[in-house]
């Protein structure tokens, strides 16, 4: 009979082998099918590979069982043969495993990598039979995820916070989550990169934090995940805040009184760390301080200059500044003026004092124990002369100290004389009769005038008149040599003009020791005329009334003796 002709489905190139390999294998091939379809035997799979899933770096087998089957197998990697039956020497992490007399080829990969995820099939060459396709699928997990700009964040006080975690070389590309004390912030968004062998992915997010919602200090996780690591991979950083330096200045002891040690403390806050402390008082540097640190004697000036600390770090400076509470005396702010106003205008005093605690003001004239303002205003309303004088303002701090200033008003109008309008002399020495005249502004005359006579100045007879100023006022003496009885008969006359009018003073000279020889008559002659006017009528009227009492009684005693006679009794008097 006629042999048949067998043609192989396996051809050389879809077996992987070299052509002088695969025409050996295709004869042998040939030759066992030839065999078997002549004693009508075949074989086939008991146990097939099948599609799995497995983690780089772990083993995995894919199982292949032909019973009663003694040919080549061959495992086949994305149609190309690993190698022939259980040689696969040229994959040194493959190995053909299980038992061969019964049939078992198991494909055993030790450390599975990115390479080892394909299709495989297991064939049986001289059966002619090939099992089903099994994708390996290999699963990477991503490299350890890293935040830009780590571990460290540090950004300036106020500015959002930015920050950018990627998670590469994953299959399937890892997931991305940001958490913050043990919750998952979100807002995130997020970016993928398929790398060139076409089966890993790069994953890149980015989370936006307000300035408002940011710690110093804190920690912000960046965790990527994906099936080939559920619990995932994840790292961190620490939010770093930067500002500049934050200060507070205290003073102790306070209040303190003047002249005594206050401490100045300056205490800061800043990051990145102080760099240079500054002292100063009133703009004007204090060199002899450097640190956080500053002790000096205080007067009253600190209660009003303060005294600064400026703080200084890289991001900036930070001055702030304080005065100290200190208890002093009174101090003189506005000095009063002395015034001069005419009459009938206001007079305005101002004086400003300062002192620590508050201060009482007080306005009195000299001299007066009356209170006129308890402000530093003084206002007099339209001034006469004897407001003229001298003003205090008083200012006291209680229990600490006081102070005043005197100013003097002074009040131009006519002149005031204010001479005694007795004086006296002795007969036949020489005799000075005063005339003191207050002015202002000063006289521009002064007359003595006596009966028909008048002088101003110098010599005239036996007169003389001399003038003198004082610092109160203008004094003009009359002087008379060799005084006679006359003289103490006259009446004289001292008048006084500036340019607001003129005062008149009559003065009387008297014999000096004449009052004492009579008291009555130093009596009589010290009453004055409406006193003596006053006792004449009053004696008047108390005689007028003796005789109105008198001619009553008589009448009254006239008519009882009438009464009598009708009775029979005379009666011998009358009434007229």
């Amino acid at each position: 009979s006629k042999t048949p002709q067998v043609r192989l489905i396996f051809p050389s190139e879809e077996l992987g082998l070299p052509g002088r390999g695969c025409c050996l294998v295709l004869g042998f091939m040939y030759k066992e099918k030839y065999r078997r379809m002549t004693e009508g035997q075949a074989s086939s799979f008991t146990q097939q590979p099948q599609d799995q899933v497995v983690i780089a770096g772990q083993p995995v087998t894919l199982l292949c069982a032909i019973p009663e089957y003694n040919g080549i197998v061959l495992w086949i990697k994305d149609g190309l043969a690993l190698g022939v039956g259980r040689d696969l020497s040229s994959y040194p992490r493959y190995l053909v495993v299980g038992d061969h007399l019964s049939g078992e080829h198991h494909l055993k990969i030790l450390r599975a990598d990115l390479q080892d995820d394909a299709v495989y099939e297991c064939q049986a060459i001289q059966a002619a039979i090939r099992s089903r396709p099994a994708r390996l699928t290999v699963l990477v997990p991503p490299d350890d995820p890293v935040i830009m700009g780590g571990p460290i964040i540090s950004l300036r006080a106020g500015d959002p916070l930015n920050l950018t975690c990627h998670a590469d070389n994953a299959k399937p590309a890892a997931s991305i989550i940001w958490m913050r004390r043990g919750e998952v912030i979100n807002g995130a968004t997020y970016s993928k990169t398929l790398l060139r062998d076409g089966k890993r992915e790069s994953i890149m997010s980015t989370l936006f934090i307000a300035p408002s919602d940011i710690e110093n200090g804190e920690s912000i996780v960046c965790r990527a995940t994906n099936k080939a690591i559920p619990s995932g991979k994840e790292t961190s950083v620490t939010i770093d805040i930067q500002h500049p330096p934050l200060v507070n200045l205290s003073v102790e002891p306070q209040p303190v009184l003047e002249d005594n040690t206050v401490k100045f403390h300056c205490s800061a806050k800043a990051n990145p760390a102080v760099t240079q402390y500054r002292w100063a008082k009133k703009g004007q540097v204090i060199k002899e301080a450097s640190g956080d640190f500053y002790e000096t004697i205080v007067d009253h000036t600190f209660f009003f200059e303060p005294v600064s600390c400026e703080v200084t770090n890289a991001l900036g400076s930070t001055n702030i500044s304080r005065t100290v509470d200190v208890y002093f005396g009174p101090r003189m702010a506005t000095e009063p003026q002395s015034l001069l106003v005419d009459l009938g205008s206001d007079a305005v005093f101002n004086c400003a004092w300062t002192g620590n605690p508050s201060l009482t003001i007080v306005w009195m004239k000299r001299g007066s124990g009356v209170v006129l303002s308890n402000e530093n205003k003084l206002t007099l309303k339209s001034v006469r002369q004897e407001d003229a004088g001298k003003y205090v303002c008083r200012a006291v701090v209680p229990r600490v100290g006081a102070g005043e200033r005197e100013v003097t008003l002074t009040v131009n109008g006519p002149p005031i004389i204010s001479s005694t309008q007795t004086q006296h002399a002795l007969h036949g020495q020489k005799g000075q009769i005063k005339c003191f005249i207050r002015s202002t502004p000063p006289p521009d005359r002064i007359a003595w005038s006596w009966k028909e006579n008048v002088l101003e100045s110098g010599t005239s007879g036996r007169y003389t008149v001399e003038t003198v100023s004082t610092d109160e006022g203008v004094i003009s003496t009359l002087t008379i040599s060799n005084i006679v009885r006359a003289d103490f008969q006259t009446i004289y006359n001292c008048t006084a003009w500036n340019s607001f009018g003129s005062d008149t003073e009559i003065i009387r000279l008297k014999e000096q020791g004449t009052e004492m020889k009579s008291g009555a008559g130093i009596q009589a002659e010290s009453v004055p005329m409406a006193v003596i006017i006053g006792v004449a009528v009053g004696a008047g009227v108390a005689f007028l009334v003796l005789m109105a009492t008198i001619v009553a009684f008589c009448c009254a005693r006239s008519q009882r003796s009438n009464s009598g006679g009708r009775q029979g009794v005379l009666s011998k008097g009358t009434c007229s």
